[in-house]
């Protein structure tokens, strides 16, 4: 029987990429293995948002480069439509390059391979033929994945999604439906919305339905305990997102709206449509609500032409938002973006200070707002226990790691269920409880 090693780098829409290859391979009769060495055919399926994701790629391929032994090679994903047919250059040993859009494809770009073809592309974006492969194999019994749009129409200025994803290509509200029910059947209790720009959503089919119907419509589904989606953009960030969230107890109280700068000038330089203000129109919205929703987001620092005084409005966003979580990032140039052209490139020293004084900043508002749940009653669901600590580890509705103990140990076997548990502890990235019985 042949064997595949699979690596994935990103984000979750690359996690359930995967899914959907290890799915169409297990189909094809392969045998999925845990190291690259034990495989005949090694994927990477890859990120390209920043050059360092990129570049851990090629490291890995390097490792191979003269102990294949006789593999077959693969890159996947945004790498691999960012790249093309380059990769042959940069990496000989490589057989396989194919981009997100192909997936359904695979099994016909193995054969080719199976048949001594050594240089397989597929690289086509203009299809619709981009969402769940009909043999997605998920790694998580209890949560799934579901993308309903593709690519994104935007053009921030230092993003390379549009030349790796395509364009904005919606889902039929029907084929997710189904695909919510099928799961709901098959014990399925949380639900992942996915897209670049997941809230851009707009219905192909009659019944043309925003992201907010499709949102109160999944809730609906019976079965289905939490509904999550990710990521949204700020322009098309609507009050009506917020009213289903409140009126639909299953939507979680979460809402992940990157800001990438605080500043109005450095947002207008990254083409990002909206202004400090109208970001702050919505965050004011959710914070409205009459639930308690935890708010995450994105930020760039270092962008071509960043000041310090912009610099010091993103340290003031923070203050004022609050946010429960911030993935933070450098700046990375990468390639076919207009922030190429930008003058006023920061040098890594200065993005790195700056980086590390926004974290800084960052962790002393998680610990605040997380030590404030100290004693609150929150329900989680249970999704591992991790025998080195002799904790159950679960998720709050608001997308908070609560580490917990209950009197049973591992012998309650509670992974799946929902749990009430009482925050005892609180650090920057997590909790840490008790079980209610």
């Amino acid at each position: 029987m042949k064997t595949f090693y699979i690596e994935t780098f990103g984000c979750q829409m690359n996690v359930h990429d995967s899914e959907k290859v290890v799915g169409t391979l297990l189909a094809r009769g392969y045998r999925q293995v845990a190291t690259p060495e034990e495989a005949d055919l090694v994927l990477y399926n890859t990120c390209s948002i920043r050059d360092k994701a990129e570049q851990k790629v090629f490291s890995r391929l390097q490792q191979f480069k003269r102990a294949g032994n006789g593999k077959i090679f693969g890159v996947l994903g945004c790498v691999a439509q960012q790249e093309g047919e380059r990769i042959f250059e940069r990496a000989p040993h490589v057989s396989l390059v194919c981009g997100s859009a192909s997936y359904n494809k695979l099994p016909d770009l193995l054969v080719q391979i199976e048949l001594g073809d050594r240089r397989v592309t597929g690289l086509d974006l203009d299809t619709d033929e981009t969402f769940e492969t009909p043999l997605t194999r998920r790694d998580n019994p209890f949560r799934a994945y579901i993308t309903i749009i593709e690519g994104c129409d935007k053009n921030c200025a230092y993003c390379v999604v549009p030349f790796t994803r395509g364009r904005e290509r919606s889902r039929p509200s029907s084929s997710i439906l189904e695909e919510v029910r099928q799961l709901a059947e098959a014990g399925y209790t949380e639900i992942q919305l996915l897209g670049q720009n997941v809230n851009s959503y707009r219905d192909p089919s009659p019944a043309g339905w925003n992201f907010a119907t499709l949102l109160a419509r999944v809730a609906e589904v019976p079965g289905i305990r939490r509904v999550r989606f990710t990521t949204s953009h700020p322009v098309d960030f609507g009050r009506d997102i917020v009213e289903v969230i409140n009126a639909n107890p299953v939507l979680c109280n979460h809402v992940h709206l990157p800001v990438q700068s605080g500043s109005t000038r450095v947002l207008e330089r990254m083409q990002r449509l909206y202004t400090r203000q109208d970001y702050l129109r919505r965050i004011e919205w959710l914070k409205q609500s009459p639930r308690d929703i935890a708010i995450s987001t994105d930020i760039i620092v270092g962008f071509p032409g960043e000041t310090e005084e912009d610099f010091a409005q993103t340290l003031s966003l923070l203050e004022e938002v609050e946010y429960d979580s911030v993935f933070s990032f450098k700046f990375s140039p990468r390639p076919n973006t207009a922030a190429l052209a930008l003058d006023g490139q920061i040098p890594e020293e200065e993005k790195g200070r700056r980086l590390m004084i926004l974290q800084e900043r960052q962790r002393a508002i998680q610990l605040r707002r997380n030590a404030a749940l100290v004693g609150r009653v929150e329900e989680v669901l249970v999704e591992s226990y991790n025998p080195a600590t002799g904790q159950w580890v679960g998720r709050t509705s608001q997308n908070r790691v609560l580490n917990f103990t209950h009197p049973d140990g591992p012998a309650a076997a509670l992974a799946g269920r929902y749990l009430d548990v009482r925050v005892t502890r609180a650090g920057p990235n997590s909790l840490a409880g008790e079980a209610v019985l």
